[in-house]
C-alpha cells in the first residue's frame, strides 16, 4: 500500500440479507455522489482473503439509517461475509474532494516511532492490520516482542509521520500482551 493509491471511501462491514449486500462505515461527506451502481472501486483487503481488486457497486440502498452495497462480483451473503474490513477506494487519478483525511495508509506508518505520552519510546509501528470493529498496529517493542494496539484515537491521540513518531496512550498491560507473528 503506498499513499498514492486513492481515498478511503468506506469499509465493509458485516453481510445484509442472503443477496450479498453489506453495510458500509462512510468515509465520504458525499456519499450520494460516490454511492452510484456502476461505480468502480479498488479494493484492500487482508493479504491472501481473496477478495477482489477492483469491485462494481451494483445497489445501493439505505435501511435504517445504514448503507447497504450489493457488487456485481457478489451474487451471495458467503461472499459478503468475505468482504468484512475491506475498504472500497477511489482510484488515485480520481481524488476525492470530500475525503475527511482521516485515514491512513500503512506506508505512512511502517517505521514510525511509538512513543508514550511522556516521550518514552514503547516501539516500533511494523504493520497496520485491517480488522472487522476496527484497525490495530502491530508494534516491535524494545525488548523485541511485538504488541497489538487497536488504532483508535482514543489509544493513538497523535500520528505525526512528517516527525517520524506516533503516541500510544496505552493502558496498563496492553503493551505487555506479546503478540506473535511479526
Amino acid at each position: 500500500m503506498t499513499s498514492t493509491q486513492g481515498h478511503v471511501v468506506a469499509r465493509i462491514g458485516k453481510p445484509h440479507a442472503l443477496r450479498g449486500e453489506v453495510t458500509v462505515q462512510l468515509h465520504t461527506d458525499d456519499p450520494e455522489s460516490r454511492l452510484v451502481p456502476g461505480a468502480v472501486f479498488e479494493t484492500r483487503a487482508e493479504p491472501g482473503s481473496g477478495v477482489p481488486r477492483r469491485l462494481t457497486l451494483a445497489t445501493t440502498r439505505v435501511h435504517r439509517g445504514i448503507w447497504l452495497l450489493g457488487f456485481e462480483e457478489i451474487p451471495d451473503r458467503t461472499g459478503a461475509e468475505s468482504l468484512r474490513g475491506t475498504r472500497l477506494v477511489l482510484s488515485a487519478d480520481e481524488p476525492d474532494p470530500t475525503a475527511d483525511d482521516e485515514g491512513w495508509y500503512e506506508a505512512d506508518l511502517v517505521g514510525l516511532t511509538a512513543v508514550a505520552p511522556d516521550g518514552t519510546t514503547v516501539g516500533e509501528v511494523v504493520a497496520l492490520e485491517l480488522g472487522a470493529a476496527q484497525d490495530r498496529l502491530r508494534l516491535r517493542r524494545p525488548d523485541g516482542s511485538g504488541a497489538l494496539v487497536p488504532f483508535v484515537e482514543v489509544l493513538v491521540p497523535e500520528v505525526d509521520p512528517e516527525a517520524g513518531r506516533l503516541v500510544v496512550d496505552a493502558p496498563p498491560g496492553l503493551l505487555d500482551i506479546d503478540a506473535k507473528g511479526e
